[in-house]
């Protein structure tokens, strides 16, 4: 059940697409205004755990955390650091009582989760705010009911679930092609590879270079001859530069957001000056994906958003200063001039608002007017993943978290961030394999590469003036081969369980605690999770590790990937030493469950998904198969497999 309790002149994000009844009382919380806002508190058990929140830092559980709800541009990702790309506000309370809560708000708001042995959930919201709260049966009850009410997720082509490889600072033809021949020859399966902002001319959207890139339609349809496609980045900030096509009808038909002087907004980013569009204005959402048909009739069939927050380099009103980047938060080390928030506006409903109030939507709203000029351009499915990020959103693209980096933590917390993520309805997510900023080892990559075959979005993204880490540049290339297709073996299962997962408002990913809720020892473990309905996960996570202990809650089949066959033996309920060598991988099958496995490919279109053996103990398994391309999805499309 759940029921709506409003607090204040709510402006409606759209996030919530199920009708909801409208509360009086809000249970749980008590509630009361200071200087900072709408503040809701609400005692925690001594047992209770908070779930949820999506892209935040620390683990799965957020208690003793704080985390402030205002999309940032930071490549910081510390566990100290409380802003992150999305803004990702509903959290579910665990234990003597279980709820949701989800606080819907554009503006700013401030969770505290026993921070500081407070003992509270503390709530702060700056702006006003409509709390839904979800009463359940237990926590995952509670996270199907949200997904339920949020609206079906996005739905991605079956060559999206490849793997793709990426790098800023592919800068020609030449580049690209030296990948797609260099994963060749190593035996590697590849079905798409990112164009970062090199392609562009003058780092301008709906541009192309044409000195590095003389015929880029050519391109595309060389590299999708050969099963790959190419992905184009797509920027915020349209370029100001007389002559560009969108720059002069943006501002013709005042599709740009507005500076206090009523004058259209300037601020830097990778072009230099830039107007943003008004992604608040309906006619800017369709103008702006309109746009996207200079893409497509090169043939593209896929897209990243990115600076969407909207990172802001400097504007026309902080060009030159040095001043407080803080946002009054002692905890943020951030890159853009937080005060330029405050210096542009929106028009929304008819009315003036100011882009403070409204931030944390700017990115979703971008991914909704691409998605939804995407769907008119183009006749089936498509890849498209964004950086900024709000609930809703998530029925548009999906996201990946960001510039993270090089190291063993953020390894660690692409793990912990998953599960939060699917509450939150964003199932298709995943991170930059091996890490965006920084070196990434080849232990790093090999022992991220073997988590990361789980999750939707599998890319190796890197930033230039880093150590180049497509798998290929590593000695051993047998082991990166080895994890690459396992991948491809998985897909069956991979795929299935995503769609019946999206078509049925269910978690892709949960924590270990969500399938076995009255294990008290499942609740606190973070380094392990399910991964659909048959399979559980544990990565290994510390560096120089020859393997893992494991904890299983019940018996289970395990199975090793030794880069040629699986092999499956028994395993009691309990603790197990497991080993995992560099290229292989171990997970586990469930009591009484089966895993398809498939017989790969050098990409997704050799995949046949009906082509499957079934590993486990179990008698049956439900798949979900389809053409892979066209909107027509149902669960009409399971067929159920028997032993």
């Amino acid at each position: 059940m759940i029921r709506r309790y409003t607090f204040g002149e709510v402006f409606e994000t759209g996030a919530v697409t199920e009708q909801v009844d409208e509360g009086r009382a809000l249970p749980y919380f008590t509630v009361r205004a200071d200087a900072a806002g709408t503040r809701f508190t609400c005692p925690l058990g001594e047992g209770d755990a908070v779930y949820g929140l999506g892209e935040t830092m620390r683990g799965i559980d957020k208690r003793g955390g704080r985390y402030v709800s205002f999309n940032t541009d930071n490549m910081r990702h510390e566990d100290d650091m409380p802003s992150l790309y999305g803004a990702h506000n509903f959290c579910i309370v665990a234990g003597a009582r279980t709820f949701g809560a989800f606080f819907d708000t554009p503006a700013r708001a401030v969770f505290e989760a026993d921070y500081g042995g407070s003992g509270v959930l503390s709530v702060v919201c700056e702006r006003a705010v409509a709390v839904y709260i979800v009463e359940g049966e237990c926590a995952e009850d509670v996270a199907r009911q949200f997904l339920r009410a949020i609206g079906r997720s996005y739905i991605p082509p079956l060559w999206a679930f490849g793997f793709g490889q990426s790098r800023w600072g592919y800068k020609n033809e030449r580049d690209i092609r030296r990948v797609a021949d260099r994963y060749a020859a190593a035996g590697m399966p590849l079905d798409y590879i990112c164009l970062d902002i090199d392609y562009m001319r003058g780092y301008a959207d709906f541009t192309v270079d044409a000195r590095r890139f003389p015929d880029m339609a050519g391109l595309v349809g060389e590299m999708r001859a050969r099963g790959i496609r190419l992905v184009p980045i797509v920027d915020a900030g349209i370029k100001i530069e007389a002559g560009d096509a969108a720059y002069e009808e943006g501002v013709r038909r005042g599709y740009f957001c507005k500076n206090k002087e009523g004058e259209d907004f300037r601020a830097a980013v990778w072009p230099g000056m830039t107007h943003f569009p008004d992604f608040f204005q309906a006619e800017a959402r369709a103008w702006f994906g309109g746009l996207y048909k200079f893409y497509t009739d090169l043939g593209f069939e896929g897209f990243w958003n990115d600076m969407n927050e909207p990172a802001i380099f400097y504007s026309e009103y902080t060009a030159g200063k040095r001043g407080d980047r803080s946002g009054g938060d002692p905890l943020y080390r951030g890159g853009a001039f937080l005060e330029d928030y405050r210096n542009f506006t929106h028009r929304a409903g008819g009315r003036t608002v100011n882009h403070w109030n409204v931030h944390n939507l700017y990115g979703g709203l971008m991914t909704r007017a691409s998605a939804e000029g995407l769907d008119k351009l183009l006749g089936g499915r498509y890849l498209l993943f964004s950086r900024a990020s709000y609930i809703g959103a998530h029925r548009y693209g999906g996201i990946w978290t960001g510039d993270n980096s090089s190291s063993w933590l953020m390894l660690r917390r692409n793990v912990t961030m998953m599960p939060g993520l699917n509450m939150c309805g964003f199932l298709f997510s995943g991170a930059d394999t091996g890490g965006f900023v920084g070196n990434a080892s080849r232990e790093l990559l090999l022992r991220w590469l073997a988590f990361s075959v789980f999750t939707p979005l599998l890319r190796n993204h890197s930033c230039k003036l880093t150590r180049r880490q497509e798998c290929y540049r590593f000695r051993g290339k047998r082991d990166f081969r080895s994890l690459l297709a396992l991948r491809y073996r998985l897909l069956p299962y991979i795929y299935s369980e995503f769609m019946k997962a999206a078509l049925s408002a269910d978690l892709y990913i949960r924590p270990l605690a969500f399938g076995y809720p009255a294990d008290a020892r499942a609740r606190k473990i973070e380094d392990e999770l399910l991964v659909g309905d048959s399979l559980l996960v544990a990565p290994v996570l510390e560096k120089g590790a020859r393997g893992r202990t494991v904890y299983l809650p019940a018996p289970m089949t395990q199975v090793r990937w030794t880069g040629e066959r699986f092999e499956t033996s028994p395993l009691s309920a309990g603790e197990h030493f497991v080993e995992v060598p560099l290229g292989q991988a171990v997970f586990f099958i469930r009591e009484g469950k089966l895993l398809p496995v498939g017989r790969g490919g050098m990409c997704t279109a050799e995949v046949d998904l009906a082509a499957v053996e079934l590993l486990g103990d179990g008698t049956e398994y439900a798949q979900y198969i389809d053409d892979g391309v066209t909107r027509d999805v149902s669960l009409q499309n399971v067929r159920i497999l028997r032993r």
